[in-house]
């Protein structure tokens, strides 16, 4: 079993993550969360946690994980303090404390954020993590989904490097791509933008890699 810790576990999309981490036969999940209160709803669910500010040091959290998935979003109140910013502060951590790879979620609009209509700022800090991640020297994955949408996941995708189109997505559609992004031979330091569609996750993924 492999240690993931996951950035933003306490968000929509990271509790479904640690969720499936948790039931899954290869990742155990560590959850990192900002506040003492937040631990709790993990721990009575037998998850582990660990306490780590993003705008702050954030070394201790890596401490004996294996991979990461970068989940974590300040809801546009501190796009760069946090999404661009706390995002590079823990890939510096990872790459210090030789993490195998580190899943980062990104979205649509962010290869281009000049050309974005509205999410501008959002956009262009998740840009700026998403190039950091690229040359931090680190195995890893970045998925940009579309608008996200909390229906029933289908556990089926579009995926592309570039899709050219917009489209929604669920919630656990990407956090089923996340963690399969988790795997060693999955889409190894690939880009990838994802909307619903009609072909299986793994196989799209492969399909790709």
């Amino acid at each position: 079993m492999e240690n993931v810790l996951v950035a933003g576990a306490n968000g929509t999309t990271g509790k479904k993550i640690v969720t499936l981490l948790k039931n899954s036969q290869y990742f155990e999940p560590i959850a990192m969360v900002r506040k003492k209160e937040q631990q709790e709803q993990f721990e009575k669910e037998n998850i582990k946690t660990v306490l780590g500010d993003l705008e702050k040091d954030v070394s201790h959290t890596v401490k004996d994980m294996d991979k990461v998935i970068f989940a974590a979003g300040s809801g546009g109140k501190k796009v760069v303090e946090v999404d661009q910013e706390g995002a590079k502060n823990l890939i510096d951590a990872s790459k210090n404390a030789n993490i195998k790879k580190f899943v980062m979620l990104s979205s649509m609009g962010a290869d281009n954020p000049e050309q974005a209509e509205n999410l501008k700022d959002y956009l262009k800090a998740k840009h700026n993590a998403d190039e950091y991640l690229k040359s931090a020297n680190i195995m890893h994955t970045i998925v940009r989904p579309g608008s996200l949408t909390n229906d029933a996941g289908t556990g089926k995708i579009e995926l592309q490097n570039k899709l050219n189109k917009k489209g929604s997505i669920t919630r656990d559609d990407v956090a089923q791509t996340l963690v399969r992004s988790l795997h060693d031979d999955a889409a190894i330091n690939r880009t990838f933008e994802i909307i619903e569609g009609d072909t299986l996750i793994s196989k799209a993924m492969d399909a790709n890699s």
